[in-house]
């Protein structure tokens, strides 16, 4: 089963969701701002997109630019950087999608078709 971290106002949440929808594929949605994945998913996350921690990041997001993360991206490291996701959603590039062998963060049609979505 797929879990869908999602924020409803979202127009690329929206897409993702409808777009699962019309594929008939079963999938849980949870609010990423109050229910941001866990640290396992994050990682698993992180690994899929190469270790590249700022595709993470909901960088246009004014929680992001209130927090000053731009600035201190470079300098947080992994553990840290994921610590600051799981611990603030607001923070988290949506959606982010987790299953078995699928995560997958962001909308893009092509990844999501190459994960069999």
């Amino acid at each position: 089963m797929l879990t869908v971290y999602a924020y409803s106002n979202c127009d690329t949440c929206r897409k993702a969701i409808k777009r699962l929808r019309a594929k008939g594929t079963p999938f849980t949605e949870k609010p990423i701002r109050e229910q941001p994945p866990s640290t396992a998913g994050l990682r698993r996350i992180l690994a899929a997109v190469g270790g590249d921690v700022r595709r993470l990041f909901n960088t246009s997001g004014q929680a992001y630019r209130a927090q000053g993360i731009s600035a201190r991206l470079a300098g947080l490291n992994a553990d840290a950087a994921i610590a600051l996701l799981a611990s603030d959603g607001d923070l988290c590039k949506r959606p982010m999608v987790l299953g078995d062998g699928v995560a997958l963060v962001g909308f893009k049609p092509e990844e999501w078709e190459a994960a069999g979505l």
